[in-house]
């Protein structure tokens, strides 16, 4: 494995590690015949006195090649901040021949020297200041392959009674902060059911879908507050994970799902969809089911698994993906609504409407842009103990696009989007579209 190939990693990791949420659940990591040169675990906002435990057990060395026997002493554990890590870089760049081990920027745990002594290894580290660090194993050998078992818990310690604290610094908030959302999503729904009851002559099937997604993503956020409450105090979720990914997976389709309608004007403007619509859906809905099942296999594994790498990177690419799909619909229905406010006689109306989905179309790109690009950088530069703030910050702006969205499309007799006149009662809306009305 090249000196190079070793460097771009690390520079990957010293990227994700200020983006990935850490919860430091415990983990248990089986690795076979890994000849990874480095080995990511878990990365941990630590107070003053955190702990690290690692346990380590079915220890063995492959070769992969014919040569001499491993020197146990250039393969270990070790703990690096951010900070650190950048500094190896710069050591690398300098000496390719040093080995990670040998760097005063890290500090070792133990080496496998040590932990084969023991037929299961297991020890705990006192973190020697506050700051967030992150659990590598390095193999300067990368001619031999490394089998073993590994258990791995960090934690703080709170309180005169010590505690165990299992989210990091910067994240102790999150509970809070999303149990005070679903509140207000809760509200929002209850508010949500009163406009549509109170005016149902003009309520249509895209209002009730908008309902449950609004209720969906209320019970997504109580069921991850849940979560990270048994994480907090006992380290594991006690299967409120399942819970949450259960939500997570039916309020992420529903979302893009109702983007989509939203935008092509579907039970509103026309009780039908159009072929490419239809499309549309066909695409963003499977890329939705397998988004979710990159994002189950990204928590419930560690980055210490072969492929967690690439899942992450699927993930965010499917992400991706979607968004700019649900972006079609919008502009396929304002260069209908362009055409037709010169053509059908009914200029006012059409360049509302036209007005109303600019509008949209151009919150959407920057709720899009918020959440996926400008959250990412504020999370770069924020220190860890302020993390808490950019989750926060994708809840408020989540928030805010929901209510945005139901005000704009609620179920009123005077909305522009679906208002009709005399006109179009006796001629509905549905019968004057086609589908030429509708290609770019």
């Amino acid at each position: 494995m090249s000196t190079m190939w070793m460097i771009g990693a690390f520079s990957v990791i010293v990227v994700l590690l200020g983006v990935a949420p850490c919860y430091a659940e415990i983990k248990h990591i089986s690795i076979k015949q890994d000849d990874r040169q480095f080995i990511m675990f878990e990365t941990f906002g630590f107070d003053i006195g955190g702990m690290v435990d690692l346990a380590v057990s079915d220890v063995q060395v492959q070769p992969l090649k014919q040569g001499p026997a491993p020197d146990l002493s250039m393969m270990g554990f070790f703990l690096s901040t951010e900070e650190g890590l950048i500094k190896v870089l710069s050591d690398l760049n300098q000496d390719s021949e040093q080995c990670i081990l040998e760097n005063p920027a890290i500090k070792v745990l133990a080496l496998l020297r040590e932990v084969q002594q023991h037929a299961h290894f297991n020890n705990t580290y006192q973190i020697p200041e506050a700051n967030e660090y992150t659990l590598f194993f390095e193999n300067c050998q990368p001619q031999f392959g490394v089998s073993m078992n590994v258990r791995t818990a960090m934690y703080n310690l709170q309180g005169k009674n010590k505690i165990k604290n299992y989210l990091p610094v910067g994240q102790t908030q999150l509970p809070v902060i999303y149990f005070s959302f679903s509140l207000s999503y809760l509200v929002l729904g209850a508010v949500w059911i009163y406009i549509c009851v109170r005016h149902k002559e003009t309520a249509h099937r895209i209002h009730i879908l908008m309902g449950v997604l609004v209720f969906l993503k209320a019970l997504n956020l109580l069921a991850e507050v849940e979560d990270l409450i048994y994480i907090k105090t006992t380290g594991t979720a006690h299967g409120w994970d399942i819970v949450f990914y259960i939500f997570g997976f039916f309020r992420g389709i529903m979302l893009f799902t109702v983007l989509v309608l939203i935008g092509t004007g579907w039970s509103i403007l026309k009780p039908f969809l159009q072929e490419k619509e239809k499309k549309v859906l066909m695409v963003v809905i499977p890329l939705q089911v397998l988004a979710n099942i990159a994002n189950v296999i990204i928590d419930e594994t560690s980055p210490a698994t072969k492929d967690w790498f690439t899942w992450k990177q699927l993930f965010l690419l499917l992400d991706v993906i979607c968004c700019c799909a649900v972006l079609f619909p919008i502009v396929w229905s304002i260069k209908h609504l362009r055409e037709a406010s010169h053509t059908d006689g009914k200029a006012a109306r059409n360049l509302v409407r036209l007005t109303l989905f600019r509008q949209y179309y151009i919150v959407l790109i920057c709720y899009i842009y918020f959440t996926r690009i400008l959250v990412f950088v504020l999370t770069t530069m924020a220190t860890y103990q302020y993390r808490w703030f950019s989750f926060f910050s994708v809840e408020l702006a989540t928030l805010a696009f929901y209510i945005f969205t139901g005000f704009k499309f609620q179920p009123a007799v005077h909305n522009p989007y679906f208002v009709l006149d005399d006109e179009d009662e006796d001629h509905p809306v549905h019968e004057d579209l086609h589908d030429e009305d509708f290609e770019l």
